[in-house]
């Protein structure tokens, strides 16, 4: 097993790359600037890498230090939150990574549901595009969006999403938009990041092909989303991340739900060691049953 450093090395390297500075980061954890200082020589030199790059201007990161806080920042917060855990007798604790927009259109909404379900476990829900790494026991699963190449781990797909063109009432009415190829013409929002992008969507339904230049760009679901909801243009998305726009009527199908791709992209994700814990069973048998629901009610 490698030796690990300190931790008290670690804290002060992730506070002084946090804050990028050793006087701020010395007064967080409440001791002198000195002592920061010799905390991160010290881990440097076990490392035998320098992690952060010192000058008049302040302090930043070397490559090898964004590489390294990218990965002890993680940890760091599962150790505290486990130790917050066993000082206020919390047994049985639940740590839940998703996908950002995910998190905010998708679950947020329905957690009091699950909180009044299940009034034993203490949920903790953390969001963020990058995975969580099981090896550091940053999260108990993940809810991840993409296409499925996760080895070692149990993935189970949550639900199967209708990918769709999306504007507001207005924008549709001011475009007078019922026609695919009058897409040509209009300005289209595309999502950096999604499994169906417009090339597959126009690849489907017509003959044409879609600008290759975008005006609005994004690499979240949820600004796509908004985007259109303010007029922007028309966003390719999910009518499942859309529900709660489409049931308000801020957004509206442009061609109705035939003219939708249908994917497969939000799973459940977690190591196999992990699914005989209590609130992992009865998180997985609740997110299950609200995905259920939710494919009985869009589209």
């Amino acid at each position: 097993m490698s030796l690990l450093p300190p931790i008290a090395s670690l804290q002060a390297f992730e506070a002084v790359a946090r804050r990028r500075s050793f006087a701020l980061a010395a007064a967080e954890l409440h001791v002198t600037a000195s002592a920061i200082s010799h905390q991160v020589a010290r881990l440097e030199a076990q490392l035998g890498v320098r992690l952060l790059e010192r000058s008049a201007h302040g302090v930043r990161l070397s490559t090898a230090g964004e590489q390294y806080l990218s990965r002890v920042a993680g940890a760091l917060t599962a150790i505290g939150a486990a130790t917050d855990d066993v000082r206020h007798g919390v047994a049985n604790s639940l740590y839940v990574h998703a996908s950002p927009s995910f998190a905010t259109l998708w679950l947020m909404s329905r957690l009091p549901a699950f909180a009044q379900a299940n009034p034993g476990i203490s949920m903790n829900l953390s969001a963020a595009h990058i995975h969580s790494d099981f090896a550091l026991g940053q999260a108990d699963l993940d809810i991840r969006y993409g296409v499925p190449n996760w080895p070692d781990l149990v993935v189970e797909p949550l639900f199967e999403e209708r990918i769709l063109p999306l504007a507001s009432p207005a924008f549709i009415r001011a475009h007078r938009l019922k026609r695919i190829e009058q897409l040509l013409d209009a300005p289209l929002i595309q999502s950096n990041v999604s499994v169906v992008q417009w090339i597959d969507w126009f690849r489907a339904f017509s003959d044409k092909r879609p600008p290759e230049r975008f005006t609005l760009r994004f690499d979240r679901a949820q600004m796509a989303l908004e985007a259109a909801v303010l007029g922007l243009g028309v966003a390719l998305e999910s009518a499942t991340l859309a529900e709660r726009h489409l049931s308000e009527g801020r957004l509206r199908p442009l061609f109705g739900f035939d003219k939708s791709l249908r994917v497969k992209a939000h799973f459940a994700v977690y190591p196999a060691r992990h699914a005989k814990r209590p609130p992992v069973e009865a998180f997985l048998a609740w997110i299950h049953k609200e995905a259920s629901r939710t494919m009985q009610g869009v589209g």
